[in-house]
């Protein structure tokens, strides 16, 4: 069987728009605060300095729905490391296919602007999250993409290469493997490694910049390979968390 290596990826990228609208309460909601680089809405999201509460919009196409317990996980991963004394709710939907094989980031971001409905309020921040029926433009043949952080508050799944990697004989199961992997972009826009939370030791591996070092940490440049997966999902290391509570989190 020849074994892939499933990697985790983060897209440093700017994208801007220019609508502009006013939520319930009067505030001027600008789609702008929602479209900065990865990792500078660190505080923000770890914090109550500004945002009490945040919502995160899942976005999945039809047949790809991302499992419960991911979900589930998602919101007990971001409830353990942020201070959001309103609550972290979830809204999820699904979208008809985008009819392609393989995305670019700019193509994800592109579907984002066309679907995504919730941007910052007043005191509330927002995340979107996407699993698309498609593969990363950047696999190869030996290596494949899992997911990619390219804003502030956004990520993707490649949840098509998810199911191709898990719930078979000699493969991790599924919901484990989808809890790793947006765990693993949820650390990237809260701000790791060295990605917006400054770190309080030095433990970004240079070969792999803006992951962590040690390779037993959520926050490694790579989930190993889709057949060695463990039971448990990795967890944050201590030299990531200490990143994370010096700049606002838990």
């Amino acid at each position: 069987m020849k074994k892939i290596v499933a990697i985790l990826a983060i897209g440093l990228f700017l994208f801007v728009s220019c609508s502009k609208e006013d939520d319930s309460s009067g505030y001027i909601v600008n789609p702008n605060t929602n479209k900065q680089s990865t990792g500078s809405s660190s505080n923000d999201l770890l914090s109550d300095k500004k945002f009490k509460s945040m919502v995160v919009e899942v976005v999945y196409v039809d047949g790809f729905e991302p499992s419960a317990t991911a979900i589930n996980n998602l919101v007990a991963f971001l409830g353990a490391r942020t201070y959001k004394p309103n609550g972290i709710s979830v809204i999820k939907r699904a979208i008809p296919s985008p009819g392609k094989a393989t995305f670019s980031v700019t193509e994800i971001a592109a579907i984002e602007d066309a679907n995504r409905t919730k941007y910052n309020t007043s005191d509330q921040i927002a995340v979107w999250v996407f699993f698309v029926d498609g593969k990363s433009v950047l696999d190869t043949s030996t290596s494949a993409i899992l997911g990619e952080s390219y804003r502030n508050t956004s990520f993707v799944i490649f949840e098509k290469t998810v199911q191709g990697l898990s719930d078979s004989p000699l493969e991790p199961n599924r919901s484990l493997m989808e809890t790793t992997i947006i765990t693993h972009e949820s650390g990237h826009i809260l701000g790791l490694t060295n990605l917006g939370a400054p770190m309080q030791t030095n433990h970004e591996d240079t070969s792999h910049p803006k992951h962590c070092n040690l390779s037993s940490c959520l926050m490694y440049w790579a989930s190993e390979t889709g057949h060695s997966v463990s039971n448990i999902a990795p967890q944050l290391d201590a030299q990531c968390l200490a990143d994370l509570r010096a700049n606002g989190g838990r």
